[in-house]
């Protein structure tokens, strides 16, 4: 079993910067592929971002090319989302998941296997 942990979130203005953090711990394989996705009120949850453990090739959502960044760390088992200018349609909780087996599908929030329980992000305008 893998937990995930979150941490970082808050209140920011916009145009400010956030880095969310996203601690495994467990059973860790190195060829997990960990996620990002939001969820705003009223709304569906959104992929953000992706990345892959082995090589460290990342994907994102349309919304976030060019401000958000995922990185991770293998040594630390943690995986991070840095949020630059931010606006306040970025406002969501925001949460941590992996896929065990890489499936190449890493938009869809069914083909993840661990969820965290989410961070809020509250983008003041």
């Amino acid at each position: 079993q893998v937990q995930l942990v979150e941490s970082g979130g808050g209140l920011v203005q916009a145009g400010g910067s956030l880095r969310l953090s996203c601690a495994a711990s467990g059973r860790t394989f190195s060829s997990y592929v960990m996620g990002w996705f939001r969820q705003a009120p009223g709304k569906e949850r959104e992929f953000v971002a992706a990345i892959r453990w082995s090589g460290g090739r990342t994907y994102y959502g349309d919304s976030v090319k060019g401000r958000l960044t995922i990185s991770r760390d293998n040594a630390k088992n943690t995986v991070y989302l840095q949020m630059n200018s931010l606006k306040p349609e970025d406002t969501a909780v925001y949460y941590c998941a992996a896929i065990k087996f890489d499936s190449g599908r890493y938009y869809t929030e069914d083909e993840y296997d661990y969820w965290g329980t989410g961070t809020q992000v509250t983008v003041s305008s």
